[in-house]
């Protein structure tokens, strides 16, 4: 069987940024004059690590042809919907990251406005509509059309619900926004960041596994899911991430550079290789082992043995290595424990802090409220000025949180 080669045209897929890496996105090109720019839209979007997909209009493809989308995006374009059920395909419920109608008429307008889905644009726009897909509208048209009472009725309906680039009021018309406006304003909704862009991030995250013998390890219960969903928000604030990644169960962020490994001594070789070029910032999130197996066996221990003595020394802490190498990164820590109260837990970050020379420590308590339901997590963000409380919050949320602070700090 002849494996199909990727379409020439996703070489250029993360050539300027990575901030839309695995990020699905929808867009709907209507019939306006301002079609053309729609290509490249795409290609900017793609640019930035995007996949896009794309809806037209029978007006449309008048315009340009459908061709010319398919080869700027590498995927088949739809014109028509058909028993595939394309607009569910594309729009139902976490099918898509976002969906663009770029340009818009004020004809697409109204229909999303008032629920009418007569064509392969509005039928999508309704699916995503109702699914809370987010939508982003980039309108042109003629400004006396632009000013009409029953567009800005439309308009402000819409409002809350979406949201709108702003056109470019020139010879008297709304013209459609430069696609470099729309994909600064696609960025931005995405987490973007002025001052994380382009900042190059160190990180560890999952557990270490050390071996007792061939087959028999130790190792902790970590899924690695904070540090994972932290990556995934600098990489959409335009950070470039590497990820020392021990064996997580969470998936990895998409326009990361991950480095893989298993033990904490793996991981601490490769922090240390990585650290021979420049980081701007550095944020341990790993559950790296504290003790590793003194005279681990290479064969399998026989299991008739009534007792083994498994004998565990400490290991070193790979938080302590970062400023000996690079004195100008900016060093986030995490500390983990169980079942203290709030202000112990604070005065252990701060030992931390100082011990380990960081700017930022990320403390929590995994003891019983962490364990009725591991998705979610309370922490406590401690700098050398400042401790900030986050109460119980789902990690989605509290990894933007995190990221946010990290940005407020450097």
């Amino acid at each position: 069987m002849v494996k199909k080669l990727p379409h020439p045209s996703l070489d250029i897929v993360d050539s300027h940024g990575t901030e839309l890496a695995g990020k699905n996105i929808v867009l709907c090109v209507a019939g306006s004059v301002a079609a053309y720019k729609s290509i490249e839209l795409a290609r900017l979007l793609m640019r930035h690590g995007g996949n896009v997909k794309c809806v037209m209009s029978n007006a449309s493809t008048k315009l340009i042809k459908p061709d010319y989308m398919k080869w700027a995006t590498g995927n088949n374009v739809i014109t028509k919907l058909t028993g595939d059920m394309e607009h569910i395909e594309l729009a139902d419920y976490k099918r898509s990251d976002l969906l663009i109608v770029y340009p818009s008429t004020a004809n697409t307008l109204g229909k999303l406005a008032t629920g009418i889905d007569d064509t392969p644009i509005s039928t999508v726009l309704t699916v995503a509509f109702g699914s809370k897909i987010p939508i982003i509208m980039g309108l042109a048209m003629h400004r006396s059309m632009y000013e009409n009472a029953a567009v800005k009725k439309n308009m402000n309906f819409l409002r809350k619900k979406i949201d709108f680039v702003s056109p470019q009021m020139i010879e008297g018309k709304a013209k459609a926004p430069e696609p470099e406006d729309v994909l600064l304003f696609v960025l931005k909704k995405f987490g973007g960041s002025e001052k994380l862009r382009g900042k190059k991030i160190l990180m560890t995250a999952g557990p270490t596994v050390e071996k007792i013998d061939s087959v028999r390890v130790i190792t902790n219960q970590s899924s690695g899911k904070t540090g994972t969903l932290l990556a995934s928000e600098l990489i959409s604030a335009g950070a470039k991430v590497t990820l020392v990644y021990g064996p997580g169960t969470s998936e990895p962020p998409k326009g990361a550079k991950i480095i893989r490994v298993n033990s904490v001594d793996e991981m601490n070789k490769a922090v240390k290789e990585a650290l021979k070029k420049k980081f701007d910032i550095a944020i341990m999130t790993a559950a790296a082992s504290d003790y590793v197996v003194k005279n681990a066996i290479s064969s399998k221990i026989k299991s008739d043995k009534k007792e083994i003595n498994v004998k565990l020394v400490k290991a070193p802490k790979i938080i302590d290595i970062i400023k000996n190498k690079q004195k100008e990164i900016f060093l986030v820590g995490f500390k983990a424990e169980t079942d203290i109260s709030k202000k112990e837990l604070v005065s252990r970050a701060k030992k931390k802090l100082k011990d380990s020379k960081a700017d930022m420590i990320v403390a929590n308590d995994i003891g019983r409220n962490y364990n009725k339901d591991p998705n979610y997590n309370e922490i406590i963000i401690v700098d050398s000025k400042s401790t900030t409380k986050i109460p119980r919050t789902k990690k989605e949320r509290l990894s933007k949180i995190i990221c946010k602070n990290i940005e407020k700090r450097i």
